[in-house]
């Protein structure tokens, strides 16, 4: 069902996503293709604040509300960019094996991890906590 509070967690987490996918370009190696990484982040930060914070909103603290959603989208991002990667090495047949294709998931995430590592990008994200969960919270104490 179609909410404020959704909405409003959908677009807070997908211009998030967006911006800090567009900081991430930059800490990457040269000659790296990131492809569509800022589309595939705001997608990702869409589905979480709709489905995850849109959820829990009015039912716990700004910042709680925050945290929860952020750290959701960074999961989630993070688990995508690595099954995209994954995917783009199993189609060229460099894996033999499904738990290789597994581990390599997980490798490729935390690759990706090392690059939110970055002052900009950590100061994004607490910002993005802040105000992603105060106007949720809002939304859903106004409108909800």
């Amino acid at each position: 069902m179609t909410s404020s509070n959704k909405l409003i967690a959908a677009i807070c987490l997908a211009f998030i996503g967006g911006l800090v996918a567009e900081f991430v370009k930059p800490q990457m190696p040269e000659g790296s293709n990131p492809g569509h990484l800022t589309l595939i982040s705001a997608l990702v930060g869409v589905i979480v604040g709709w489905r995850v914070m849109g959820r829990r909103a009015g039912q716990s603290g700004s910042i709680e509300l925050g945290i929860v959603g952020v750290a959701s989208l960074v999961f989630w991002g993070l688990l995508v960019f690595g099954m995209i990667e994954m995917l783009d090495l199993a189609l060229s047949r460099r894996l033999d094996e499904p738990v290789e294709a597994i581990e390599r998931v997980v490798t490729i995430a935390l690759e990706y991890a090392l690059y939110l590592a970055h002052p900009n990008i950590l100061i994004t994200l607490v910002v993005g906590v802040v105000v992603s969960g105060f106007l949720t919270n809002f939304a859903a104490r106004r409108w909800g």
